[in-house]
Formats: structure tokens, C-alpha cells, sequence
């Protein structure tokens, strides 16, 4: 087998793709991440996920499985190594490497543990603070001061702001433990195995807040402009309409978004900086030469497009599905540093780590090798990228009332306008989706509502749905050809193992 190399994953949440600078973003949010990509690495920047919220995307992107293989639709269905559902960050560790993972979970059972899942399964200790000289504070989601009166328009509005981290020198959140925990572990190693670090962080999911001196580096005046409300709605998945109505923002002035995004970006400004010092503990190490990093999200966020925030799991609209995709290989993989405009999906990010270690995973996946884009920015491995959610009418166990059930009144949740449309019948609004995407089509098919189809060429911010435009019918047949193909393809796998008739 050849010199397997070092790995990091580097994985933020809900992080979109046109945050960073390199891909037009001038407010400075992403410095760090763009020099690396001038220099020695490449970024793709029509990368997609699979799904739009967090524990399917994460179940995807570490089988190499689409969603609908084995039913990963939900927040609280996960990888069971019981059921012999297959785990990248498993297979690694059952291989030889030295697995070091954060808490950020979403991805297996809890009841099962994590013994199987890593070597280390890591969470900052109040002494880890004390001895970094910090002071650990609750994250956003637990101190829920921001929220303002449940009647207000900041009730469900996710923002925090400005954080105030006092006399400390960073708001000493779960994130930072993570980044100071994987930094001393990292100078620290001294062992013989190879290593996999998988730093899953919150950031910068909300609730948007990031203390100074990341509050104040965005530049305003350069934040892109927000996709507007889509007059009436018209044409669009009805779930959107009444996130809208029930987030309440509908009467934000342009000022008040500006500062979400800003703080939005500013999250996404912390981010590139612990990524900094991560890369950089590598290199004081004397292993960044010989280390594969791979920095991407797992999905986007609305943050003002559309007059909403958060996300939905069942619509796919580019903010929500485009993700920062970037890959730094090890020492004598051939790169020419730049972006790649070739469509990817993040189920290409196990089949690129089984070619660089040259481990056989033992069971089929859809993913396909991404090394050859780092030599050749022009090849293109895909035609099409895909993403899929929802649910059928009367599939409980899909609903996620779990995530209700936790509070006191299931309106005290932030997301309780997104919930409680899952958890009904009485509406299309969490009904079963999925989307086609083309360099310029994208196409969503719809159980329940009216497919989509955008130019997005014409329309790059999926304003006009042109389902039922005559001109458009032969883009439609052929998306709706390739979807089907997809399907065909993808709907399920064959384990490798017989089983004895007798």
C-alpha cells in the first residue's frame, strides 16, 4: 500500500459558498482561505451537497451515498454501524489511522457510542480553558439572551450580534475548544499511525454572533446584495412562504440585514482564522507537507435571501446547496492552485480519500475521485450535481418531532417556524423533493407541489419558475431524463458479502 497521508477535514456548518473572496465576495471574510487557494490549493466553486440540513448532508458525504440509498432524510436518523451502514471516519480508524474527532456530532447514534467511530471524541474542559488562559462561555444556542420578547421580530431571527467577550481575548465557546484542543493535540503528536482529524464545528451556523475583532472586519459596503422576496411568492415551494410569514422579519429594514449578513460574514472571518492556526500547527509540526486538507460545509444558509434565515429540508436553492469546497493535497499529488468551475458533489470527498490512502472500502458508492480537476482545472467529472429532502405524506418517524418535544412549549425553539411545518399533513410544506442542477438549468421535482425549473443563466437568483414556460420543454424533458437515470442508478446497493442459502 502506498505512504498513506495525514488527513483534515475541516468542516464548518451551514458555511455558503459565496462567503470566501476568492469567488467574488469582496468583505473581506475569507483572507487566509483565498491566499491558499492562489497559491496551493484548489477550490470548487460549484460544489453541492446532497441534502440542506446537517445530519443527512454528514451521512452523505461519509458514505458516498445519496440520501435516498438507505433513508438518511432526517435530523435523527444516523449512521448505524450495527445495521452495517458504512462510516468513512470508521473505515479510516478500522485501517490504521489515529481518528481525533470533536463532539459535533450529527452523524452516529449516540446510544452506540463512539468507540467504534474514533480514537478520540473530544470536548474542551473548563481546566483545558484555564490552562489556555480563557474563559469558557455557553454557546448561542443555549444562552438564548438575543432572542428578544416572543412577540418580537427577533423572536425567531437568529441574531445575536456583537458578542462581549469581556477581558478575554476571544468569546471562548465550544468552537474555540475544539480549535485549541485539535492545535495542542496536533504539537503534540508523537505517534506512528496516520492521522485523520475531523474538526466539525457550529460555525458559522446560527445564531449569528462572532465577537471583535471578526464583528468589525467585514466591510459593509462590499456585502452582496440579498436575493429579494419573490412577489407573492409565485412559483415557489409553499414552505417558504410560510417560513416568511411565521419568522416575522418581513418588516426588517435593508440596514438591519446588512448587519445579520455582516455578522453572518463575520462568523465566517473567525472561521478562516482558526483554520489559520490550524494549518499552521501542521507546519510548526512538520506535517502540513504531507497532509491532505479538505475544508467544506455541509450546507448553506439563507441569511437574508429571500427575506428569510436558517435553512429548510426540502428546498435547494443555491444558497442552501453550494458549498466552499477546497482541497490542499499531500506531497506528490500533481495541483495547479486555482478554482475549478466543474460540477462536484461532497460524495466525492470519501472516494478522493480512498484513492489518496489506497483503501478498499468494501461496499458500493456514488462518489467519484476528485484528483484529476486538481491537476486539470478544465476536465469535468460530472454533467449534473443532485440534492434531495423531505418526506412522504404520513411518515412519522420523518417528521423530527423529537426536536419539539425538548422544550417546554415547542414555540420557544428558534426553530419552531420551520418544525411545525414539518411535523403536518395539512400542508405540502415538508413534502418529498429533489433537484437536478445543470451549469446553467436547475431543475426540482416535487411530490406534492409543482416542480421548479430555473434559467439560472437569466436568473441566477431563482426568482421566475419557468415550469410551465412552452419554451422550456426540452430542457425540462432532458432534466427530467437525467433525474430519472439518477434514480435508476442510485436507489440502492448490493452488499459485497453473500450470505449461505443453507
Amino acid at each position: 500500500m502506498k505512504k498513506q497521508p495525514h488527513i483534515l477535514l475541516f468542516n464548518p456548518d451551514q458555511m455558503r459558498a459565496d462567503a470566501q473572496g476568492h469567488l467574488g465576495n469582496g468583505s473581506g471574510a475569507t483572507p487566509y482561505l483565498d491566499r491558499l487557494v492562489e497559491t496551493e490549493a484548489v477550490s470548487f466553486a460549484q460544489a453541492f451537497c446532497q441534502n440542506p440540513v446537517c445530519t443527512p448532508s454528514r451521512c452523505s458525504f461519509m458514505t458516498g451515498w445519496y440520501p435516498h440509498v438507505r433513508g438518511h432524510r432526517t435530523m435523527v436518523h444516523m449512521l448505524h454501524h450495527d445495521r452495517a451502514e458504512p462510516n468513512l471516519q470508521r473505515i479510516l480508524k478500522e485501517n490504521g489511522y489515529y481518528v481525533w474527532w470533536t463532539s459535533r456530532n450529527d452523524l452516529v447514534p449516540g446510544q452506540l457510542g463512539y468507540r467504534e467511530e474514533c480514537d478520540t471524541h473530544y470536548t474542551a474542559t473548563v481546566e483545558d480553558f484555564n490552562r489556555w488562559g480563557h474563559s469558557p462561555r455557553r454557546g448561542l444556542h443555549s444562552d438564548q439572551g438575543w432572542r428578544g420578547q416572543p412577540d418580537s421580530d427577533t423572536y425567531y431571527s437568529f441574531y445575536a450580534g456583537k458578542l462581549d467577550r469581556g477581558e478575554d481575548t476571544l468569546y471562548a465557546d465550544i468552537d474555540w475548544g475544539w480549535i485549541l484542543g485539535a492545535r495542542e493535540f496536533i504539537l503534540k503528536y508523537n505517534g506512528d499511525k496516520p492521522l485523520f482529524i475531523n474538526l466539525a464545528l457550529a460555525y458559522p451556523h446560527p445564531p449569528y454572533g462572532v465577537e471583535e475583532p471578526w464583528y468589525s472586519r467585514i466591510d459593509r459596503s462590499k456585502i452582496p446584495e440579498r436575493a429579494p422576496v419573490p412577489e407573492a411568492w409565485e412559483g415557489k415551494p409553499a414552505i417558504l412562504k410560510e417560513l416568511w410569514q411565521r419568522q416575522r422579519m418581513r418588516n426588517w429594514t435593508e440596514k438591519r440585514w446588512q448587519e445579520l449578513r455582516a455578522t453572518y460574514l463575520g462568523q465566517c472571518a473567525r472561521v478562516n482564522h482558526q483554520f489559520q492556526l490550524i494549518v499552521g500547527a501542521l507546519k510548526e509540526k512538520g506535517l502540513y507537507e504531507d497532509t491532505a486538507i479538505f475544508f467544506f460545509s455541509d450546507h448553506g444558509d439563507f441569511t437574508g435571501d429571500y427575506g428569510l434565515v436558517e435553512k429548510t429540508q426540502n428546498t435547494f436553492e443555491d444558497c442552501l446547496t453550494r458549498v466552499p469546497l477546497i482541497i490542499k493535497p499531500p506531497q506528490g499529488v500533481e495541483i495547479k492552485p486555482g478554482v475549478c468551475g466543474a460540477l462536484v458533489e461532497l460524495i466525492d470527498f470519501p472516494a478522493t480519500v480512498y484513492e489518496l490512502t489506497g483503501i478498499e472500502p468494501g461496499y458500493d458508492h456514488f462518489g467519484r475521485n476528485l484528483l484529476p480537476l486538481l491537476a486539470d482545472r478544465k476536465k469535468e467529472l460530472r454533467e449534473a450535481v443532485f440534492c434531495e429532502g423531505g418526506r412522504r405524506y404520513g411518515e412519522e418517524q420523518a417528521m423530527e418531532k423529537e426536536s419539539l418535544s425538548r422544550n417546554r412549549s415547542p414555540q420557544e425553539t428558534p426553530y419552531w417556524p420551520r418544525l411545525s411545518l414539518q411535523i403536518t399533513d395539512e400542508g405540502p410544506f415538508h413534502g418529498k423533493a429533489a433537484m437536478c442542477r445543470t451549469p446553467r438549468y436547475k431543475y426540482v421535482r416535487r411530490l406534492y407541489e409543482s416542480d421548479e425549473l430555473y434559467d439560472l443563466e437569466q436568473d441566477p437568483q431563482e426568482l421566475r419558475n419557468r415550469i410551465d414556460d412552452p419554451a422550456y420543454y426540452p430542457i425540462l424533458a432532458e432534466l427530467k431524463e437525467r433525474m430519472t437515470d439518477w434514480y435508476m442508478e442510485t436507489f440502492d446497493v448490493v452488499p459485497h458479502e453473500p450470505d449461505r442459502r443453507f
